[in-house]
């Protein structure tokens, strides 16, 4: 599933290509990526080097990128382009109770994500310990073949759409223990579908282990993924999994409960206005 808003479409007098162009190198750098080199921003943009550099040299002289002088990295004054949105509304709102009763249960960090892309978008998330490399916040982006909420919002997608998405999805080896492969990757997924969990085990960072669900909307679609994450050594996966499992079930329960009590305002929080 991936989430589309109602928009017009703006005429061609009316579409601004320098900010899409922006926009797009913006959109080059994550969490996993967070330096890049011009090469890699022009090729993942799919812009020449000279474009590329100049939005690179223009995001740096208003504070939004720093470089080297040979690689990029964006600072922390881009994530005031959404904190309107995400920190005073929408689903963190929402979801941020049921998440602090499952942490407090778990004592383990809980998160909640959609599907953007190729990648999970943290929507709410209640942090415990650091447990990973990267900090995890709203709007955080993440791979979603390498993550366990990546693989239940994936697991949605009829099993066509979802090998034509993998066929086509940049699926680097993120650790040792990353699964890359198209077909293996599949099977996986479509195994959580039908379990409706997924237990991911150090494939985005080495000693990290997540395990999620899925929250489905009155239609029965999947529209979020809920999961909780730890240290991979402190147990084997067997015990994470029955450890874990009936509060992220309980949980999911819980929301699914809260989206039907929303009726029709649910549209605002999965086609929100542009």
């Amino acid at each position: 599933m991936t989430v589309q808003g109602k928009r017009e479409k703006p005429g061609r007098n009316e579409f601004v290509s320098s900010l899409a162009t922006g926009l797009s190198v913006l959109e080059c750098f994550s969490p996993v990526d967070s330096r890049l080199s011009l090469t890699q921003v022009a090729e993942r943009a799919g812009l020449s080097r000279a474009t590329a550099r100049r939005m690179l040299l223009t995001l740096t002289e208003l504070g939004y990128a720093y470089s080297d002088g040979r690689y990029f990295e964006l600072t922390p004054r881009v994530l005031a382009l959404g904190h309107g949105y995400w920190s005073g509304r929408g689903w963190h709102e929402l979801l941020a109770p049921s998440l602090r009763k499952l942490s407090e249960e778990l004592d383990e960090s809980c998160s909640a994500a959609i599907l953007v892309n190729d990648d999970v978008l943290y929507v709410s998330r209640v942090h415990t310990r650091r447990i990973m490399r990267i900090e995890l916040g709203l709007g955080t982006r993440l791979p979603a073949f390498a993550t366990s909420m990546g693989r239940i919002l994936l697991a949605d997608l009829p099993e066509e759409a979802l090998r034509a998405r993998l066929q086509d999805m940049d699926t680097p080896a993120l650790t040792a223990h990353t699964v890359t492969d198209v077909a293996r990757l599949a099977e996986l997924i479509s195994r959580a579908g039908e379990d409706a969990f997924a237990l991911v085990d150090q494939e985005l960072e080495p000693g990290l282990r997540s395990a999620a669900v899925p929250v489905k909307d009155p239609g029965g679609r999947t529209v979020l993924a809920i999961n909780t994450s730890m240290t991979a050594s402190a147990e084997t996966a067997d015990q994470t999994r029955n450890r874990v499992r009936p509060a992220l079930d309980a949980c999911a329960a819980e929301v699914q409960t809260l989206l039907r009590s929303l009726g029709s305002d649910l549209d605002s929080l999965l086609f929100p206005r542009r």
